[in-house]
């Protein structure tokens, strides 16, 4: 019995792939509406996170709404879809690492630089928070400002560098200066 549910299902959904491929929204919603919740299952039981699975399914469904005229077989989309939201979670995941990687030379790169500040001055101290701000902030803020203020780079130049669009370096370095400010104004108002 099982088993011929599961054909059922798999010719059911092999004809709205049909539909879709020939150009019907509706039935991509109904695919969609069928399969959501197991690729996101799929990519939770990835990454071990709801709000990233909840990421890497959705950037799933745009490579698939991409792709979909170009399945040949359309018995095949479970196997499809599931390698697709696989490959956006494992790009999760070499993200998070290299997140993880940025942050710890950054914190290596203030930690190791040097001050020409003497530590009995106020500047010292104001360098020393400002710092340590800069070391709360997220890692992609942390690296945008890193790359902007101290390596002198320009926007266009740091968007490259962190393979990332110009406009996310903006916000990036907008919301970085905000925390900044917050932080700082905290520190001399206490």
């Amino acid at each position: 019995m099982r088993g011929q549910a599961r054909a059922f299902d798999r010719e059911g959904d092999a004809q709205l792939v049909r539909q879709a491929q020939g150009g019907s929204a509706v039935a991509f919603q109904a695919l969609a509406g069928r399969w959501n919740r197991r690729l996101i299952a799929h990519a939770w039981r990835l990454l071990g996170d709801q709000e990233a699975a909840c990421d890497a399914a959705q950037a799933a469904w745009v490579e698939i709404a991409r792709g979909l005229t170009r399945l040949r077989d359309p018995v095949a989309f479970p196997a499809w879809a599931f390698r697709i939201t696989t490959r956006q979670a494992a790009t999760l995941i070499r993200q998070r690492q290299a997140d993880r990687r940025l942050a710890r030379v950054l914190e290596q790169a203030a930690a190791s630089e040097p001050s020409a500040i003497s530590p009995t001055s106020s500047e010292f101290v104001a360098s020393t928070a400002l710092h340590a701000a800069i070391r709360r902030l997220p890692p992609t803020q942390r690296a945008a400002l890193a790359l902007h203020h101290f390596e002198a780079l320009t926007v266009a130049e740091v968007a490259v560098a962190l393979d990332t669009p110009v406009g996310t370096i903006k916000t990036r370095l907008m919301y970085a200066r905000l925390k900044l400010k917050a932080a700082l104004e905290g520190e001399t108002h206490d």
